[in-house]
């Protein structure tokens, strides 16, 4: 049983309001999550799962309550500490594989790094070991619409990983992935979290992607409905 807290969401609440409506997607969520723990945040469309993964991935502030990162107080920070915070410590999957198309694999994965202070030598170096261990050696020049969608979601996830981030917040990650491709993006993050030791994040509304992680949180209208341990 893992004890050591990385994320903490205490009381967290979000509300939107849109002109004299109040609209709670979030109510109350208290959620912990361990440093190396594989955790995946399960529910339905509508659920709170993408407001819920800006939370956890300090995209966003709560309405309410307190979120806190390696006991940091998120709320204490400027935005400036709080995108360097973010940058160094999660690294990010989505389901649109967000990469440029202008620049190679290579190049995609370098960019984070520009931001993190990183000598020219040193990004080439990191980028192009993370290539080789998502399998893409022999891809490295090729730019995106000369890869695959299961090839893109690699280069996506050596992205994630360029800065050495301790969390890995995965979004419906496989979601534009066909079976096989995502049977393949499934194990990599599984590889990661077992020989890495990440913490690996999955948003996801599919239970047998969930069934992947130790710990399974099942959202319903804005709150946790249970947490079931899948393994």
């Amino acid at each position: 049983m893992k004890t050591n807290i990385i994320i903490k969401l205490k009381d967290v609440w979000k509300t939107y309001v849109m002109g004299k409506v109040s609209l709670d997607v979030l109510k109350g969520i208290n959620v912990d999550i361990y440093r190396g723990e594989f955790v995946a945040i399960l529910g339905p469309s509508g659920s709170g799962k993408s407001t819920l993964m800006n939370q956890v991935g300090l995209l966003d502030v709560p309405s309410k309550g307190k979120i806190t990162i390696d006991e940091v107080d998120i709320s204490t920070l400027e935005e400036s500490d709080l995108a360097q915070l973010r940058g160094k410590k999660i690294g990010f999957v989505f389901q649109q594989f967000n990469l440029i198309p202008a620049l190679t694999a290579l190049d995609n994965v370098i960019l984070p790094t520009i931001f993190q202070g990183l000598g020219p030598e040193e990004r080439d170096k990191r980028a192009r070991e993370l290539l080789a261990l998502v399998g893409l050696a022999d891809r490295m020049t090729h730019r995106p619409n000369e890869l695959s969608g299961g090839q893109q979601q690699r280069v996506a996830i050596a992205r994630a990983l360029v800065n050495n981030p301790e969390i890995i917040l995965a979004d419906e990650p496989t979601g534009n992935l066909d079976t096989k491709s995502g049977e393949q993006v499934m194990e990599l993050l599984m590889e990661l979290h077992h020989k890495e030791h990440k913490t690996i994040i999955l948003v996801t509304h599919d239970i047998e992607k969930a069934r992947h992680a130790e710990r399974i949180i099942y959202l319903k209208d804005g709150e946790v409905e249970k947490v079931v341990r899948s393994k």
